[in-house]
């Protein structure tokens, strides 16, 4: 018998405030290489590599970090459909848009299955999770609506939980979900052997999953059908229609779907699963030192015990301090108590009520041609350092309140300047003036580094007038 086709639908939303500052609007916890050289999202998808009737991933994202999720996956040799939200709305309507996606592309072929996985997870026992899904595919085929059980380890209040029902082969009915529950019912909950933490990750046919919506959910199902068949192509990616999309129902798949169906199953996860929702996780996941420090960066310390110690490219250095959670970037440095991890959050939201641009971006901004860091800044200029991928250009632009100064760094620039075509090498430089219409180019094989120097009354990022540009911004 032919094995079913698994179509991984990767949930890309999520913004992990209380991972503040790695962690920010444009640049979530998800991009981050937290535990290794590879970021949540890509270990997301690497891990499933060895899994029989593996199909063509499905990455449903916002739209802000479309070319976020484009380039990670790139790098690691992988192609799916990106599926644009206009607006978040939640687990169910971005899965249905991934099951009606994967619906008209199977055609005439029997439905696939889709495993439904959230991208800041991580996994460490690759094998005991590809097992599990394994034991789940029967059921999935058969037409249950799978979900996994993660083994409780501990009494823990940040997890929903999942209570468990009758036995099936290799796992069990589905009796309820739960909520968060108090340290005293988390330790019922542990002590009965009846309950796992609630992974938020599915396994089922994509017309089973539709079918129950039009039972359970029948407005998020149409308003996304009327989504996807409006949804238009850009380039790698599919917009969803807007106004259709926001007008469903914001709902999880948990409350919409498997509540109330009387088809789950839950398949048990033993497989070292954590969701990272705070600094602290990382001390129960990544490889500890010298004192039981985690650390990450250019650290070092003395007397320091029980500690989360993080840099980005400065030195960080401790003595004398106990259960501290420090994270130091360009533009930030977090220093809290490790058993107040989960208030990050608050104080993220208290920085951005105070328009704080730390919140939304990192020092290096990433975009479709390369990234841009800020390097100094004052008042009336602001120094850049912008790398350019090979045979990319940023658009046909010009500003009102700023004129800019290029400085060659490596490759070649080709620089539009009004009606003029400059090609600039290394070292050789050229003056941007206020209102002239610009683009820059490289035509070469190898990155293109320049020093922008920013000078003028405004110079927000808003100040850009795009009259021609290759990625549709």
């Amino acid at each position: 018998m032919n094995s079913p086709v698994i179509r991984p639908v990767v949930l890309c939303g999520g913004s992990g405030t209380r991972l503040w500052p790695l962690s920010r609007t444009h640049y979530p916890k998800q991009f981050l290489c937290l535990i290794d050289d590879f970021s949540l999202l890509q270990n997301t998808l690497r891990r499933l590599d060895g899994l029989a009737g593996l199909g063509k991933a499905i990455a449903v994202a916002n739209e802000n970090h479309r070319f976020l999720v484009a380039e990670q996956l790139l790098e690691i040799g992988l192609q799916a459909d990106i599926l644009l939200e206009p607006a978040a709305r939640n687990t169910a309507p971005a899965v249905a848009a991934a099951a009606l996606q994967a619906l008209c592309e199977a055609g005439e072929k029997a439905p696939p299955l889709l495993l439904v996985l959230p991208s800041d997870h991580v996994i460490g026992d690759v094998a005991a999770f590809q097992n599990a899904v394994r034991a789940a595919i029967p059921h999935a085929s058969a037409g249950a609506l799978v979900t996994f059980g993660v083994l409780p380890e501990r009494p823990e209040t940040g997890y929903g939980y999942i209570r468990r029902g009758n036995p099936v082969p290799n796992g069990y009915a589905l009796a309820c979900f739960v909520e968060k529950p108090d340290a005293e019912t988390a330790q019922a909950y542990l002590d009965s052997g009846d309950y796992f933490w609630n992974s938020g990750m599915f396994l089922f046919r994509a017309d089973t999953y539709l079918e129950a919506l039009d039972r359970f959910a029948p407005a998020i199902r149409n308003c996304v059908t009327t989504s996807v068949a409006s949804a238009r192509r850009d380039l790698d990616f599919l917009r969803l229609d807007p106004v259709a999309f926001a007008a469903s129902p914001s709902n999880s798949i948990d409350y919409a779907v498997m509540e109330k169906t009387e088809r789950g199953v839950v398949i048990p996860l033993a497989a070292g699963w954590n969701d990272i929702g705070a600094w602290d996780a990382l001390s129960t996941i990544a490889q500890t030192g010298a004192n039981r420090n985690t650390q990450r960066g250019d650290v070092h310390s003395v007397d320091t015990h029980d500690c989360v110690l993080f840099s980005e490219g400065r030195l960080l250095a401790t003595v004398g301090v106990r259960e501290l959670i420090v994270i130091a970037t360009p533009d930030a440095v977090l220093v809290a108590d490790k058993s107040k991890a989960q208030e990050v959050k608050a104080l993220v939201e208290e920085l951005k009520s105070a328009t704080r641009c730390e919140t939304e971006f990192r020092h290096i901004v990433h975009r479709p041609w390369g990234s841009y860091e800020g390097v100094a800044n004052g008042p009336r200029y602001q120094v850049k350092r912008i790398l350019v991928k090979p045979g990319a250009s940023l658009s046909l632009q010009k500003h009102h309140h700023r004129a800019e100064h290029w400085i060659v760094v490596k490759g070649t620039a080709q620089i539009a300047r009004g009606d003029e075509s400059l090609l600039l090498s290394e070292n050789q430089s050229t003056y941007i003036p206020l209102g002239v219409i610009h683009r820059l180019e490289n035509p070469g094989k190898i990155d293109l580094e320049i020093v922008e120097v920013q000078s003028g009354s405004y110079l927000g990022e808003d100040d850009i007038v795009r009259l021609e540009d290759s990625y549709g911004r």
